[in-house]
């Protein structure tokens, strides 16, 4: 089977027994069974301007819609069913107009509720300063409740972000206020994560609030460089996603899959772009990047170092759907 017939099939499976006790997951379209492969960490758009400055009035949404559908039309083309677009509260999310290219592009899209803390805090609200985590906790469980900002829409997944080494104060925070948000609506929390050291931390925490670190997605793994480190999270429960992947990245890829594959953690791991990207005050959005390497390459470059059609469907397609199906998780 060549690459495109095999990633056709992939795409034409609702859900495959690996994912069987996923659930379901929410979606800017409403609730569905998990389907086909899926791009666990991507963007549509961002704004760093901070969160005391962040706007919809910096953006015009139709420009933006403009930008990113033809980039969303040709990742469907290529097989994949589901994005998951982590850009989170004060960074520029916008359920309304994911909703609107979720649409068009026939991609089933997941968006998030969460803050993050991650880039020294620039994007955390002063509000969060003050409240407590079960106050933060309440307004995220709000949002999967009633739908983001009048929406409707309901969050797929909590996003955080925490810095690198041990856990700041407002990092600690988000973090408890994350454990909370699950044990109360059964979403996974992905979290920006800086290093291993953070990570670690992270998951005690959850785990002393009682959540599984099977409930937690460890973002942006490929930027820590001991590989037992990520051993340690994946023997523990957790998703260890290895995302910025491109033609760069592609070689260091590979091993870090047959790292995990070796030492028994294929079923914990994640692949993503972290891609996209219509940069908010920069002309026309910038410079936005494709969706599309893992399917037009790096499935072929995986195959070549080893890995086996089974393998690659369980980390394109079995794992995100049990790593993001509703359900609480406890330790």
């Amino acid at each position: 089977m060549n690459r495109r017939a095999f990633l056709a099939s992939l795409a034409s499976s609702l859900l495959p027994a690996a994912a069987a006790s996923s659930g379901y997951i929410h979606t800017v379209r409403g609730r569905i069974r998990p389907a086909g492969p899926t791009l666990v960490h991507e963007h549509v758009l961002v704004d760093f301007i901070g969160a005391d400055k962040v706007s919809r009035e910096r953006y015009d949404p139709s420009e933006v819609f403009r930008v990113a559908l033809p980039f969303l039309e040709r990742l469907y083309a290529q097989g994949c069913r589901t994005f998951v677009d982590c850009t989170p509260a004060y960074l520029g999310r916008d359920p309304h107009l994911l909703r609107r290219l979720s649409e068009r592009s026939r991609l089933h899209i997941v968006t998030n509720t969460g803050y993050y803390g991650a880039a020294d805090d620039k994007f955390v609200p002063a509000h969060a300063y003050r409240e407590t985590p079960e106050q933060l906790s309440q307004r995220w469980i709000r949002e999967f409740k009633d739908g983001i900002e009048g929406t409707g829409i309901r969050p797929g997944i909590i996003k955080i972000g925490v810095d690198r080494g041990s856990l700041s104060d407002i990092d600690a925070k988000l973090v408890r206020s994350a454990a909370l948000t699950h044990r109360a609506t059964g979403l996974t929390i992905a979290s920006h994560t800086g290093d291993g050291v953070a990570a670690l931390e992270e998951l005690k925490l959850l785990r002393d609030a009682g959540v599984s670190p099977s409930a937690f997605i460890w973002v942006h793994a490929q930027n820590e460089a001991d590989l037992d480190l990520h051993a340690r999270a994946a023997g523990g429960g957790a998703w260890v996603e290895f995302d910025g992947l491109s033609e760069k990245t592609a070689g260091k890829h590979v091993q870090l899959v047959k790292n995990m594959i070796a030492r028994g953690y294929l079923h914990r791991t994640l692949l993503s772009h972290d891609a996209g990207w219509y940069h908010v005050g920069e002309p026309g959005g910038g410079s936005f990047r494709d969706y599309t390497y893992l399917f037009t390459d790096f499935v072929r470059a995986l195959e070549t170092a080893g890995v086996t059609k089974d393998q690659i469907e369980q980390i394109l397609v079995g794992n995100p759907a049990e790593a993001l199906g509703v359900r609480v998780r406890r330790a």
